[in-house]
């Protein structure tokens, strides 16, 4: 019989786990994938980062992120999985969180 309870170093606390992890945001497959690139990314964060205030508006976050992204010039096949894929970081702090609490896979378009 195996030991349920097997004994773990120090060093096996240390290890990040991504046991757990799931992805909220489900990208569509494309035949034409363009790489996500990190000054991307920090266009986003710099550009329209969403916190959850009540001093936000939402609705002005999705025009505004929408905006930004739709300048990066690509083609309607990439668009939406561009979209998808940046939105997760224009949110911050307790938006981010809400995300993170979402099931996996129920964010689609």
């Amino acid at each position: 019989m195996g030991d349920e309870n097997p004994i773990r170093t120090l060093g096996d606390y240390s290890k990040p786990s991504h046991e757990g992890y799931k992805n909220t945001i489900e990208l569509p497959i494309g035949n034409n994938v363009v790489p996500l690139r990190f000054d991307t990314i920090r266009l986003v964060q710099n550009g329209c980062s969403f916190y959850r205030l009540l001093s936000e508006d939402p609705n002005q976050h999705i025009k505004d992120f929408l905006k930004l992204v739709d300048s990066l010039d690509l083609d309607d096949e990439n668009k939406e999985r561009m979209r998808l894929h940046l939105f997760q970081f224009s949110l911050r702090e307790h938006a981010s969180n809400w995300l993170e609490c979402l099931p996996a896979g129920s964010i689609t378009t």
